[in-house]
């Protein structure tokens, strides 16, 4: 099955300024999440928020990149 995976205006504006290795990672986790659902337990730092949330921590450290 395959998921519609949509970003906002705003989170692809910014989307656009991060470093090149975090955009990456971002597209690495959009494909799988397109591919297998929006629950990822094989990515580190990945959990669920309230609802149907979820967060995933792109880079740890600082600055640290996260993706909602």
């Amino acid at each position: 099955m395959s998921w519609k995976v949509t970003i906002s205006r705003q989170a692809n504006k910014q989307a656009t300024k991060l470093p090149r290795k975090v955009r990456d990672t971002l597209q690495a986790l959009l494909g799988e999440i397109e591919r297998s659902g929006p629950v990822r337990g094989d990515w580190p730092n990945y959990s669920k928020l309230s609802g149907d949330r979820h967060h995933c921590h792109l880079k740890k450290g600082r600055p640290c990149y996260v993706a909602v």
